[in-house]
This record gives C-alpha cells, sequence and structure tokens, in this order.
C-alpha cells in the first residue's frame, strides 16, 4: 500500500495550508471509515448529503490516522491536528492514486469492464497471471470513483500486475477511470443490457465500455468480445493501441476449438494451442469465453499456455456466482444470486437445462434491474427461452420477474410456474414441490437479495 511521508503527499496533491510541522509523519494506507483506521493511514473525509465525514476526524486521528484530509469549504478545520486542506477531498483521492500508480515504475495494469462477466474475468485473469507474476485484483465490488482510486493505493511496491475492474453507471465513469489507472492492456467482456434504463441503448452501452481505451498506455491493447459487432464497429483503424479478439467464432483471435461441459466445469482447448487441455472448474459455455478473456490478455505478457491452463485449474470465483451448494432432500444449489440481466440469466438457465443426472430441475429468478422502458419485454422474453422438456419448474419473485412467469406459461403452463411477491410464500412453494435430489438456480439482480432463498435451501 502507499507509504509516503507527508511532505511527499504535498509533491503529489495540492495542499492548501502550511504542513511543514507534520513533513515527517508517515502515512501507511488509506482509509475513507474512521471506525476502520489502523496504522497510520491517511483518513480522508466525504461531505456527503446525509452524512459529513469531517465530523469524524478528530475520532479517526484518536483511532491512529496519521493525518486526514479537509475539504476547503467545509469549516471548522480543527488547527491542532495534523489535517491537510484540499480543493475537494474526492478529487484528491483520485488524483493521490494516479501519482502513486505512476510512481510504481514496475507494475502493469490489466483493466477490465464489460456489461456481464467483469468480475470472472477479474478472478481469472488474476490466477492465470499469478503464475508467473506478484498480482493484486480489485477486491470485492471496488470498482467505481471511490473504490477504484482505493484499490489502487492499496497496491505493495512489490507488485507486478494490478488486475483493476472499472465499472459504471453513467457516460464518462469508465474515461475517468482509465485515466487515473492508466492499462498497459484493457478487456472488454461483453456489451448486455444492463444499464440500459441510465443510457438507453446498447449502443450507447458500447460506447461507454470503448471508453476504457481513454486512458491505454501508448502501445497498449484492447482485448474485446470479438462476437460483438458493436465493439468491432467502434474499433478506429487509425487507434493509437492494438487489438486482440477473443469468443466462440472462428473469426476471433481466440477462439476454442471444443468444449466439453462436465457437472463441475468444461474443459476446452483454443486454436492457439491445440495440444493443452484447459479444464475450468466454473460452469457454463459463457465462462469459457471468460477464460479466453484472460488467456487473450496472458498471451500480452509471455505467460506460456501451459501456466494458463494451470492457472485456470486453480481459479475461485467471486460468492454468489455460479456458486455450488449443497441443499435439503438432498437437492443441490447453483447460487447465482450475485447480479443478473437477460445475456447472464439465459446463460444460467442454459447451462441448468444442459446439466446431466437430476431428478428435476428447478428455476428462481427475481427482477433484473435497471432495464430501461422495454424493462417488461426484456423479462418476459427471458421467461420464454426456458424449455419445458429441460426445465420442471420455475419460480419468480418481484414485480418484474411475473413477467418471467407470463414468458414461461405459454410453454410449461400455469402448473409448473408459479409468481410471488413475498419470499415467505416462495419459500413455501418450492418447499411443497421438492421430493429429493433437485437441482435449483437462484439469480437475480442484487438488489432482490435472493441469498435469502440459498441460505433457506441450503445445509
Amino acid at each position: 500500500m502507499i507509504r509516503r511521508t507527508v511532505e511527499q503527499l504535498t509533491k503529489m496533491i495540492k495542499i492548501e495550508n502550511d504542513v511543514t510541522s507534520w513533513n515527517e509523519r508517515l502515512i501507511e494506507g488509506v482509509s475513507i471509515d474512521s471506525r476502520t483506521v489502523e496504522g497510520s493511514r491517511l483518513f480522508i473525509p466525504f461531505a456527503g448529503e446525509n452524512t459529513d465525514g469531517h465530523q469524524y476526524v478528530r475520532q479517526a486521528i484518536e483511532n491512529g490516522a496519521s493525518a486526514a484530509l479537509w475539504q476547503k469549504n467545509v469549516p471548522g478545520a480543527p488547527a491542532d491536528l495534523p489535517v491537510l486542506i484540499v480543493e475537494d477531498t474526492l478529487l484528491a483521492l483520485q488524483q493521490l492514486s494516479k501519482a502513486y500508480r505512476d510512481s510504481l515504475e514496475n507494475i502493469k495494469v490489466i483493466g477490465i469492464t464489460g456489461s456481464n462477466g467483469k468480475t470472472t474475468v477479474k478472478d481469472m485473469t488474476a490466477a492465470v497471471f499469478a503464475e508467473k507474476y506478484r498480482v493484486q485484483k480489485t477486491e470485492g465490488n471496488y470498482n467505481n470513483h471511490i473504490g477504484l482510486p482505493l484499490t489502487m493505493l492499496s497496491l505493495r511496491e512489490e507488485t507486478e500486475i494490478a488486475v483493476l475492474e472499472m465499472g459504471m453507471s453513467s457516460r464518462g465513469e469508465i474515461e475517468l477511470l482509465s485515466k487515473l489507472a492508466s492499462p498497459d492492456a484493457a478487456i472488454i467482456t461483453n456489451i448486455g443490457e444492463s444499464h440500459l434504463q441510465d443510457l438507453g441503448s446498447r449502443e450507447a452501452i458500447a460506447d461507454a465500455k470503448m471508453e476504457i481505451t481513454a486512458g491505454l498506455s501508448s502501445g497498449g491493447t484492447l482485448v474485446y468480445f470479438g462476437d460483438e459487432p458493436l465493439l468491432a464497429e467502434r474499433i478506429q483503424e487509425d487507434s493509437l493501441y492494438q487489438t486482440v479478439t477473443f469468443g466462440l467464432a472462428t473469426t476471433n483471435s481466440f477462439y476454442p476449438s471444443s468444449i466439453q461441459q462436465l457437472e463441475n466445469g468444461s474443459v476446452f482447448l483454443i486454436n492457439k494451442a491445440p495440444d493443452i487441455q484447459f479444464n475450468l472448474p466454473v460452469l457454463g459455455k459463457h465462462n469459457v469465453t471468460n477464460a479466453l478473456a484472460a488467456i487473450a490478455a496472458a498471451n500480452l505478457f509471455d505467460i506460456s499456455f501451459k501456466s494458463m491452463a494451470d492457472g485456470l485449474s486453480k481459479v475461485a470465483l467471486t460468492k454468489m456466482r455460479l456458486e455450488w451448494l449443497e441443499g435439503k432432500k438432498g437437492t443441490r444449489l447453483i447460487n447465482d444470486a450475485y447480479n443478473a440481466s437477460p445475456t447472464s440469466v439465459k446463460a444460467a438457465i442454459s447451462l441448468v437445462s444442459d446439466l446431466p443426472g437430476y431428478s428435476k430441475k428447478i428455476v428462481v429468478l427475481g427482477d433484473m434491474l435497471e432495464l430501461g422502458l422495454d424493462e417488461e419485454l426484456f423479462h418476459y422474453q427471458t421467461g420464454q427461452v426456458i424449455d419445458p422438456q429441460k426445465i420442471d419448474y420455475v419460480f419468480t419473485y418481484g414485480a418484474l420477474g411475473q413477467f418471467i412467469g407470463s414468458g414461461a406459461k405459454a410453454a410449461l403452463g400455469p402448473e409448473r410456474v408459479f409468481s410471488f411477491q413475498s419470499k415467505e410464500e416462495l419459500i413455501q412453494a418450492i418447499d411443497d414441490v421438492l421430493e429429493g435430489g433437485e437441482l435449483i438456480l437462484v439469480k437475480a439482480s442484487r438488489g432482490m437479495k435472493l441469498e435469502e432463498i440459498v441460505e433457506h435451501f441450503s445445509v
């Protein structure tokens, strides 16, 4: 993590007050929560609508912080504390992270964005690169205008590869993150329907994801999902960066020459290394595509295909992403409740449909959020893809989830499709059909908290 004196900080960000009496104070790490300050952290308060972090500056320093930032327009800066006055504390956090990243001369940054799969690709990329390099990656959901700078400031001096996830909710955010991180390689996983509510169209989403090239280092490489025409259309012939594609189509730089789906993952071969077998302990053909993104990026940094295969065989995904759990009555659960979009829900349904060896298969699906004006249609169409020969029961939760049910009833019939607004009633209805040995998929947007359903049925 960042380890600098207050005097060194004054050369990294603009400080408005005289801090020479605090120059020798050592800063080790950054915190934005006064309750978790430890060691010799720099505490950074934010002036929010409901709470103002500046009121906790004294507490943070008493808890061990070496110093704190203070926003210029907030009155009452304590003269007796090591307080560094800045124009804007959020901007100062971002500028500090940029200056620190630029000071790490031996580090290479891999930036990752996309509508679906960016966290999975982050985990896979980190696992692959760890076979050769000292790697750090974005932890949790620290992928926005606050989380990314905090992640960058947590980088160790000896780290060689930083795998940084970049999220967004509106135009311009990924451009900001890219310019802060200055990635040496950037990955765009795909273009889906997430953020349609904010951006209005998949074309606008593609434009937003392409912003990751804004900070791409000179001579850097964009690795993108070549099966998506919206991305290919946006690659300019006179771009200052190189491009590499991945996907299922044979027109891509990296594509699978064979895929075998197993109950506990996938085995696949790729065009670039026909003699190397990749064993991926993660379910779904779409995750083979995610693995190809990591492979394509690793190939840029002289990692052997054998090492890539070794790394992918060890990958562990963030919880609630196709997470296998043992359930009551001998059932098995796939907890995929972390997030959802039409693309990812259809992929999960397809995965469950193809898995052999279960007495019955049940899908429990909740609302997919932030889909814009056509959200009801997207939910209805998702229900329409459910194959009655492969899925036995469909349970939905939420106001939008009922449209998934409506779409599914045409093929499955009303006796196999049930929609609920109450989790208690939903749980009871699932309990009523369980006989033992079923496979249950649980998936929805994060805001629906369907992990509560998983917790009830898991053992």
